[in-house]
């Protein structure tokens, strides 16, 4: 009985789910075989009939609810996952030559790092500025910067992500405004702006605005672009910052998820329909070195979000169902001791991003626990994603560690501590309540701690650190480090000192003024932000009349 129940759902999906995917897009090639002659299904089974019933329900089929074996049905066998390497350094032109270069090595989309001062809403000129221009990532001022990173890059084709926050509006608007002079609709952009700021409070301190004025501001992305940007997304809900921070997989999950049950809430109080925004939410999620831990992270994430978009949101459209997420690999278990043992870190991760079923992934290079990447260590990263891509065979399977009993009973037992966890959150009022109270502060806090103790008591090994040192030349040897020249800040300042002489000031002063109004009346900001941004106001100068209105977070005020 059990046994056909499984075959007439599996023909119901390869009719209803799967072929009018391969109608639409075809696959690459009819029939996936390993070296040895033997064929892949679609998707694989259980054999067992006993546990077709619980497949069904907790498992399902890929493309359908909950979700668990992937968001499509038929993953990379379509096409592989998109892949970026996450770059920005010094100057618009500088990081633009990269983003060139990357893109001539294969990367199928570009994301953008942005130094300090951009993310914090201050030009290059100010004062707090000094020594971080360009430092971690890619200054940027005004319109002028935007048109000289992106030169020579076709928008319409490439989906940029752009990793910020606190000041999402007004890249967002620059990137807007930059497509409307080259004559690109704005229906046709694909990418997302990460404008995920609650994490900022929890773990990475980015910040600006007090979160009932943070909130304002991401849900009036959420509204703006539902209408004049459907194809964008609009957030990327993070984990990754929060798991760099020394949290669990299973506290990564419940803070996220937390995190993106915060943002629904906030849209709706606005009055924003959940499918006129829900399909446009993405996530960003840490793959750290737990191998199969984090093939089930995923999995089980996957899941909730479904059950939680569905069961307590009301949606709809299947497409607000579905937990698309980029992943990048942990940066924070990347060594400065033997680099190149980075590069066998790095793999170990991506490969378990795509078993675990990423949309998009960023493989972190050998040499970032010494400096920005070199060129030479970002295009070994990229590489590797290549080399899993075409060479590694995990492309040709739907979900390949689906129905493996470790995996299963880690995607469930995952899931049952993350729900545990927001059961307590919601207890708390919800996230920003949370929050204030410094609950999931104190929770990774204490995680990282037991963490640092296991290091030192050696229960947890990191090769190179407390366990197979190496002090020979050939393990410590220099490498060629990328190094940001300091005359770049010089460079940033004179271009604004040029561009405030040049524009017109009136203009500026008027576009200025209405955003104050608007934010001040409780309107959508990002009509005039973009009107401002035309004029060539600065980002410091649009942050400046945001921080009038809604204050500045002082942490523990």
């Amino acid at each position: 009985m059990a046994k056909n129940r499984l075959q007439n759902a599996l023909n119901k999906w390869r009719k209803q789910t799967l072929l009018p995917v391969l109608k639409k897009t075809p696959l690459p090639r009819d029939v996936f075989r390993t070296s040895s002659g033997i064929e892949h299904p679609d998707v694989d089974l259980p054999r067992d009939e006993t546990v077709a019933e619980r497949y069904l329900e907790r498992v399902g089929f890929p493309g359908e609810y909950p979700y668990t074996r992937g968001i499509y049905p038929t993953m990379y066998r379509g096409r592989p996952w998109t892949m970026r390497q996450y770059a920005g350094f010094g100057s618009a032109k500088e990081a633009n030559a990269r983003y060139h270069y990357l893109l001539a090595q294969g990367v199928t989309g570009l994301s953008v790092a942005f130094d300090l001062p951009t993310q914090m809403g201050r030009d290059s000129d100010h004062p707090l500025a000094q020594s971080e221009v360009g430092k971690v990532g890619v200054a940027i001022d005004s319109l002028a910067d935007m048109e000289r990173l992106f030169d020579g890059i076709p928008l319409e084709q490439v989906s940029v992500s752009m990793t910020i926050n606190s000041t999402a509006h007004i890249l967002l608007a620059l990137y807007l405004v930059l497509a409307e002079k080259r004559g690109i609709a704005w229906k046709d952009l694909r990418g997302t702006i990460q404008n995920d700021v609650l994490k900022e409070y929890i773990a990475r301190g980015t910040y600006i605005y007090p979160p009932a004025g943070a909130l304002r501001i991401t849900t009036d992305i959420f509204e703006f672009c539902s209408r004049e940007v459907p194809s964008w997304n609009t957030i990327s809900i993070s984990g990754y910052h929060i798991r760099e921070a020394g949290s669990t997989a299973a506290q990564e999950i419940a803070f996220t998820l937390a995190d993106g049950i915060a943002y629904v809430e906030a849209a709706r109080s606005r009055g924003l329909a959940v499918d006129d925004f829900g399909p446009r939410l993405a996530f960003f999620f840490n793959c750290h070195n737990n191998f199969l831990e984090e093939v089930a992270k995923f999995r089980a994430a996957r899941r909730m979000w479904a059950r939680i978009m569905k069961e307590r949101f009301g949606a709809e459209d299947p497409r607000s169902l579905m937990l698309r997420f980029h992943t990048q690999t942990a940066g924070s278990t990347l060594t400065a001791q033997q680099p190149l043992v980075n590069v066998v870190r790095t793999s170990v991760q991506a490969l378990a991003a795509v078993l675990g079923g990423t949309q998009s992934l960023h493989t972190n290079s050998y040499d970032e626990a010494l400096a920005l990447p070199s060129e030479e260590a970002a295009r070994l990263a990229l590489r590797t994603q290549q080399v899993l891509a075409a060479e590694s065979g995990v492309v040709d399977v739907v979900d390949p560690l689906g129905g493996s009993y470790t995996v299963e009973r880690l995607t469930d037992e995952l899931e049952a501590k993350a729900e545990d966890l927001i059961e307590k959150i919601d207890g708390m009022g919800g996230m920003v309540a949370a929050i204030d109270a410094g609950f999931p502060q104190r929770e990774i806090e204490e995680s990282a701690y037991r963490y640092q103790q296991s290091l030192e008591n050696g229960d947890q090994i990191v090769v190179g650190i407390n366990r197979y040192r190496d002090e020979s030349d050939a393990a410590s040897r220099q490498f060629e480090l990328m190094r940001i020249d300091p005359a770049i800040e010089a460079e940033q300042k004179r271009h604004l000192e040029q561009l405030r002489r040049e524009r017109d000031s009136v203009a500026v002063k008027g576009a200025l003024q209405t955003l104050e109004l608007a934010a001040k009346e409780g309107a959508n900001i990002l009509p005039s932000v973009i009107d401002a941004v035309r004029v060539y106001a600065t980002l410091g100068e649009i942050s400046d009349v945001l921080r009038q209105q809604f204050g500045q977070y002082r942490h523990g005020s």
